[in-house]
């Protein structure tokens, strides 16, 4: 069997886009680059994970890709490039392919349209198609093989891990650019704050006050390879439970066989796993399903925290970046601390919470395995476990 490693890493959300930047941030549990408020919902003091700095423009022979989706792409495939060249030399452009999740694409840009249509005035083109992500970084990075996008709604860019590798067990790929890019949009931001989902303030996950998710936007991408790393993705479990069309199955079938499935595609036992993190996104019923089955597959002495509270729930693109989350934990040897307002719930199962305290998971050493969760919209759920390289 053969092991497949995450090298290069691109990434950009609230907390920056340079690695090492985030990783520190990450770390720290700095929740201070989360703004209150936002263009589409003016009045309501929800927080969000907005990207501040500028996004690069796209090269006029791409222009046809122009959406602020595809901007945030380039930004974070540009961080692969250098690599990316080397992989074009040794294995030919057309053993190269790209596998990407989004759950809003260019839809920013489709509502701009529909604003600016009357003076005609904006330049509009189609960027509304799922599949323009990994097109427009195939075409970016000159890469001729296979390029997929999914859509899965939170548990995309997770899902496309496992396509990712597929490619690469099927010999059809040598490498694959693996991730997710999602920007915020009004569709989003209107949408969840219609199902009454979002947080009036910051959300605060498995707190016996939470009162919703608050929303972000990230872009994060891998090169997954042969090629011998320091993390290496060793287990994904997927499944569809399909209970609702929003609402978690309450007994968390669906998301404990992904979690399961997981540890047996990685040949772990429970007790391996020395971080989990969680899909933690703050609202009643989500919280209540996962605590429950975190502590069914994994006990409740597995360190966890969730990183929502410092990027917000970056939606499609959300597995990916906490997938580069892991990837850090792992490389730092350090744990993400979980930020909320200190009242955990007890009428949830109970979970270690990763807190202020370094006395609390110090002593453990350096994670060598963690676990991250995505759960869906539709019952859609995946489970990925990075572990180091060697």
């Amino acid at each position: 069997m053969h092991n497949y490693y995450l090298n290069t890493l691109g990434v950009a959300c609230a907390l920056g886009n340079d690695p090492q930047m985030i990783a520190q941030r990450l770390l720290n549990g700095d929740m201070g680059w989360m703004r209150s408020g936002s263009p589409w919902l003016e009045d309501y003091p929800s927080y969000f994970g907005a990207i501040k700095q500028p996004l690069p423009t796209l090269p006029a022979h791409l222009a046809e890709f122009d959406c602020r989706n595809n901007r945030l792409a380039l930004l974070v495939a540009t961080e692969l490039e250098p690599n990316v060249i080397q992989l074009r030399k040794t294995f030919g452009a057309h053993r190269l392919g790209v596998v990407m999740g989004t759950s809003t694409s260019g839809i920013a840009s489709g509502e701009q349209y529909l604003i600016d249509t009357a003076d005609c005035t904006y330049s509009y083109r189609y960027q509304q198609q799922m599949a323009a992500l990994a097109e427009f970084v195939a075409r970016y990075l000159q890469l001729e093989g296979p390029r997929i996008t999914l859509s899965t709604a939170c548990s995309s860019s997770a899902n496309a891990f496992a396509s990712a590798r597929r490619l690469l067990s099927g010999n059809i790929c040598d490498a694959v650019i693996v991730g997710g890019v999602d920007t915020l949009c009004g569709m989003t931001i209107k949408g969840f704050h219609a199902l009454g989902a979002l947080s009036a303030g910051r959300s605060r996950p498995f707190s016996r006050t939470r009162d919703g998710i608050n929303l972000g936007e990230a872009g994060a991408m891998f090169i997954l390879s042969r090629e011998p790393a320091t993390v290496r993705l060793c287990g994904i479990g997927a499944s569809s439970d399909a209970y609702h069309m929003s609402s978690p199955e309450p007994s968390g079938c669906g998301a404990e066989a992904a979690m399961s499935a997981a540890l047996l595609d990685a040949g772990l036992n429970a007790g391996a796993i020395d971080y989990l993190n969680l899909h933690g996104t703050g609202t009643v019923q989500n919280d209540a399903m996962e605590a429950l089955v975190v502590n069914r597959v994994l006990g409740s002495a597995t360190l966890c925290s969730s990183t929502k509270p410092l990027t917000g729930h970056t939606l499609g693109a959300a597995g990916a970046l906490e997938a580069a989350f892991c990837w850090m934990a792992l490389q730092y040897g350090s744990i993400p601390q979980h930020r909320f307002d200190g009242e955990y719930d007890q009428a949830l199962a109970p979970l270690k919470l990763v807190l202020d305290n370094p006395s609390d998971y110090s002593p453990m050493g350096p994670p060598q395995y963690a676990m991250s969760n995505s759960f869906a919209f539709g019952g859609n759920n995946c489970t990925l476990i990075l572990g180091t390289g060697r």
